[in-house]
């Protein structure tokens, strides 16, 4: 494309279009430019957009969140595979010339979009390909302008953010380094000279808005450098960044103070980022950091106490408590903690005052029910005051037990008390008496089981009778509903405590709670159910049966499905998520449900393919479909062919709108469909081979979320319509796909699995006149790109040849490619890596294509091949005898886990799951099958394979022996 007028106001036309409510313009708009941005120049047309002056703002921020969503997905994208670049090479260099200062003087909106893309390229780029970029950013430092500096330092921050959760590597260390050597000092300036700015303008608001907003800036930076390890640097300079930390934590600045209740200032940030900086230090750099430990004790402290109680001082709270938290743990700082007057005082001015539910939190539950459930069963409060009260109760309780219990009761008793006095007044006591013993009570768990471990000084099940239950129990179940959340909330929590009578009786107070009003409530209710259906009892069946549920189940499916009728609540991904679960207890009892559950599935399908925007509620969604089908399909297997006709039209339009969300669920769903129909070995109907050539389409593959469920479906065809493929001339389609999965790193092992298909389903003399050009293309791979998981899928796959087709044609056609290759396959892959290879299924097909190899191939026994024989020998024994080898490859350049970007685009679902096939499945026992084939080698060739063994290493001997003596065969 060129960077000309025209095609400026083309791309801001496109942009313009998809921020469209209208699916009909959006899609074609979005498609559009999916279709040009790997064209030279697309991106650097969407960075002079964002540049232009002249264009609207709204064109302007749709260009740069275009160009950093470009950037994410195809800065890398060349690494996962040996296909061209998807980015032209003059591009990359005009992107890393142009975007820093383009960044620099944007507006903030812009200016946070090109500073993630910036992050996104030096991830990968920086420093090794983008050597000037911490320079170029320094030296803006100088410019003296603060609104260009802030620009500089989120960049910065956005860049080295990662080093808070990278793995420790020499190369992290490295960059690390060369970033604190051109770094750490000029910031360092920087905040001296800042925080003498800041004492001159006590009085401009405008200019300190800007200091401080760089003050915070700085503080995120230095926490990113400072979080693998304590550089010298800054162990030298502490007492700088100390003394500039507790200047900021108590000094008001009146002028900077906000009206507004509800959203942090910039004092509120930087507050909140310093008691993160100190928690980071007290947590990793005890020792060095001691000496300042008393004075921020009590400066986070008297912060603590003087803040207000509303939510724009959340994080500083919660920030602060977790500092507090960190040196309550430290044994040599108890002492700061264990005087009875400071517990006491602790509980009192700091946890109970901000584990009270306040009025933000009553509005949050009634006008934003997905905000609040996200907050407090989800387990993304961690930023929440409660949450942080709640961690420094239990390391309190744990360093202190008894003490904290016995102020703690006296609370306890106080607050219920009032609420039994007038419950309609004074629920938020009870509300803080439950989340409190909560606190008290747990010390361990998991998301799956809930709290596992409890503090034996509360008396859960007591408690749960008396004041849970009876909350549960009232007659409305729309009253009080903070309270019966938190009810709700209580059960799920130490659902694994209560044990299974308790669990059993409030399985139908749970139930009723699907007919609330609420949304948390019955949200919680859903939850509730599906977190308890899953529970095992001590010999692994579940707690809860079918037998035992069945009384309930049309209350129980009737009130989740009717939840999904009402409003706010009609993509609930809890109540999806309880009805595949009730599904899957019920199995063959909910058979009579499912005249009425389909349609309803099918027509919510329908409406949310239109816009998906509930990741979790639409994979829960294919996933009740998914157990539907098999339910319903293993009562009456006949029955698939009516999932297909409620299904297809769906699918049909999914596909023809190119819902990429959906589409790797539908392959799913329809693999699952094909695989029932080879079950009860029916023919494929017309509709599926409709959509068969469709499937081949390049553009399909291109998106990896596709990649594993479409190999899947592909596969499904060739088992049970290799015919037809052959009659639609599509095996050369086929072979493209292969090629495409051997050339990608990620994909490799598809197109092994796919080529294994072929193999086994496909015509071979059909397949032949291609099999060279295959082999070819493999061996290409393996010179070019070599890498563990590659090596041991070519292993596998060429015994499973050897296995399928025959170990001497598979000799011939390697060394036709090359004259004696075969040896250097031999000595090069099988002999150096067999022992890598891992898993029952591949184990055994390596014994029968190497025990093939030894037994039915003459060139094995003859020069120049009879060396190898006794060490191809020692290699499969090798497998049996020892674990899996996981070390690299000789050669290895490849990284699996760091080079392969990871992409979530594909969610597998577990109720779609193909069976386990095995290819080779005449064959129970990979040993007994060597030892059968070495006897019977033995038979037609006397005395001279039992002179190959001798040679063999004497414990290799010993293993051969054991093997004869396990069958009763003997090798003459």
């Amino acid at each position: 494309m060129e960077l000309n007028e025209d095609n400026f106001k083309l791309i801001a036309q496109y942009l313009q279009q998809t921020l469209s409510p209208d699916a009909n313009i959006r899609r074609p708009a979005e498609k559009f430019l999916e279709n040009v941005e790997t064209n030279q120049n697309y991106s650097i047309l969407l960075l002079h957009l964002v540049g232009k002056d002249d264009v609207d703002s709204t064109i302007r921020i749709a260009s740069s969140i275009a160009f950093k969503n470009f950037v994410r997905r195809n800065w890398n994208a060349h690494a996962d595979s040996d296909s061209p670049d998807r980015i032209h090479s003059d591009d990359r260099s005009a992107i890393k010339q142009y975007i820093v200062s383009l960044m620099l003087k944007s507006s903030p909106s812009i200016q946070k979009q090109l500073s993630d893309a910036i992050s996104i390229i030096g991830k990968y780029d920086f420093p090794d390909k983008w050597p000037q970029l911490i320079n170029e950013m320094v030296e803006k430092f100088a410019t003296g302008d603060f609104n260009v500096i802030n620009g500089v330092l989120q960049t910065a921050h956005s860049i080295f953010k990662r080093y808070r959760y990278e793995f420790k590597s020499q190369k992290l260390w490295e960059e690390i380094l060369l970033v604190l050597n051109t770094f750490a000092k000029p910031l360092t300036d920087l905040l001296v000279a800042t925080m003498e700015l800041a004492k001159t303008q006590q009085d401009n608001v405008t200019a300190l808005k800007v200091t401080y907003s760089s003050l915070d800036l700085m503080a995120k930076v230095f926490y990113s450098l400072n979080s693998q390890d304590l550089p010298e640097f800054f162990e030298d300079h502490m007492v700088i960044w100390m003394n500039a930390f507790h200047v900021l934590l108590v000094t008001d600045v009146p002028c900077l103070k906000t009206g507004d209740d509800e959203e942090a200032g910039v004092t509120e940030q930087l507050r909140s980022q310093i008691c993160d900086n100190l928690g980071l230090y007290a947590l990793k750099y005890d020792e060095e950091f001691g000496t300042y430990m008393q004075q921020f004790v009590t400066d986070v402290w008297e912060l603590l106490v003087k803040t207000g109680i509303q939510t724009k001082y959340d994080s500083i709270v919660s920030n602060a408590l977790k500092f507090l938290s960190i040196v309550a743990d430290r044994s040599h700082y108890r002492n700061l903690f264990e005087d009875p007057t400071v517990l006491a005082s602790i509980c009192e001015k700091v946890v109970i005052p901000n584990m009270d539910f306040r009025t933000s939190d009553e509005e949050i539950f009634e006008d934003s029910p997905e905000e609040y459930i996200r907050r407090d069963i989800e387990g993304s409060d961690t930023e929440t005051r409660r949450r942080a009260a709640c961690d420094l109760v239990k390391c309190l309780s744990q360093n202190f037990e008894a003490k904290i219990f016995e102020i703690f009761s006296q609370y306890l008793q106080v607050l219920l008390g009032k609420y039994a006095e007038n419950p309609v007044q004074n629920w938020r006591t009870k509300d803080t008496a439950i989340y409190l013993v909560t606190s008290l009570a747990s010390r361990g768990g998991t998301q799956k089981l809930g709290v596992t471990q409890t503090s034996e000084l509360v008396p859960l099940p007591q408690f749960c009778q008396q004041q849970i239950v009876p909350e549960l129990e009232r007659a409305d179940v729309n009253e009080l509903p903070v309270i019966k959340a938190d009810a709700l909330k209580f059960i799920m929590t130490f659902r694994s405590v209560l044990g299974p009578q308790t669990m059993l009786a409030c399985m139908p107070l749970l139930i009723r709670h699907l007919n609330a009003t609420s949304i948390v409530v019955h949200s919680y209710a859903a939850c509730g159910i599906e977190k308890i259906l899953l529970l095992k009892g001590p010999n692994g069946s579940p707690l809860i049966t079918k037998e035992q549920l069945s009384p309930m189940s049309a209350e129980l499916l009737n009130g989740l499905f009717a939840i999904l009728s009402k409003p706010g609540s009609t993509e609930n991904e809890f109540v999806m998520k309880a009805i595949m679960r009730s599904f899957s207890t019920l199995e063959e009892v909910s058979l009579p449900f499912m005249g009425a559950a389909l349609p309803r599935l099918t027509e919510i399908l329908t409406i949310v393919s239109k816009n998906p925007s509930r990741p979790n509620f639409n994979h829960f969604l294919f996933e009740t479909l998914s157990l539907a089908t098999r339910i319903v399909c293993k009562a009456q297997p006949s029955a698939v062919s009516s999932f297909e006709e409620a299904l297809f039209p769906v699918f049909q339009d999914i596909l023809q709108q190119d819902v990429l969300e959906f589409m790797p669920y539908v392959f799913q769903i329809l693999s699952l469909l094909l695989e029932m129909r080879e079950e009860v070995k029916t023919a494929i109907p017309e509709p599926y081979w409709a959509l068969f050539p469709c499937l081949l389409s390049p553009a399909l593959w291109d998106r990896t979320g596709n990649v594993t469920p479409l190999i899947r479906l592909l596969s499904a065809f060739i088992r049970r319509g290799s015919n037809q493929i052959k009659q639609l001339d599509k095996l050369n389609a086929i072979l493209g796909v292969f090629q495409k999965m051997i050339a990608s790193k990620a994909n490799d092992h598809e197109g092994f699995n796919l080529m294994q298909v072929l193999l086994t389903h496909y015509p071979f003399n059909e397949l032949e006149p291609s099999i060279r050009q295959v082999f070819a293309l493999l061996f290409q791979r393996l010179s070019l790109s070599k890498t563990a998981k590659y090596v041991k899928g070519l292993i596998v796959f060429l015994c499973f040849y050897a296995a399928k087709v025959g170990s001497a044609p598979l000799v011939e056609l390697i060394d036709n490619i090359q004259p004696q290759m075969f040896g250097m396959v031999i000595e090069r892959v099988l002999i150096l890596d067999l022992a890598k290879v891992s898993g029952e299924t591949s184990k055994k097909i390596v014994s029968i294509g190497i025990a093939k190899i030894l037994c039915e191939c003459p060139a094995l026994l003859i020069n120049p091949y009879r060396a190898y024989w006794p060490k191809l020998l020692e290699s499969l024994i090798q497998i049996y005898e020892l674990p899996p080898d996981m070390g690299p490859l000789d050669g290895d350049h490849f990284n699996d886990t760091e080079d392969v970007e990871y992409q979530a685009a594909y969610s597998q679902l577990n109720f779609a799951q193909s069976k386990t096939y095995d290819p080779l499945c005449d064959v129970t026992d990979g040993r007994k099958f060597l030892i059968q084939n070495l006897a019977i080698l033995s038979l037609s060739r006397p005395g001279e394979i039992p002179t190959l063994i001798a040679s063999l290493q004497s414990d290799h001997q010993q293993a051969l022996q054991k093997y004869c003596a396990q069958y009763g065969i003997q090798i003459a």
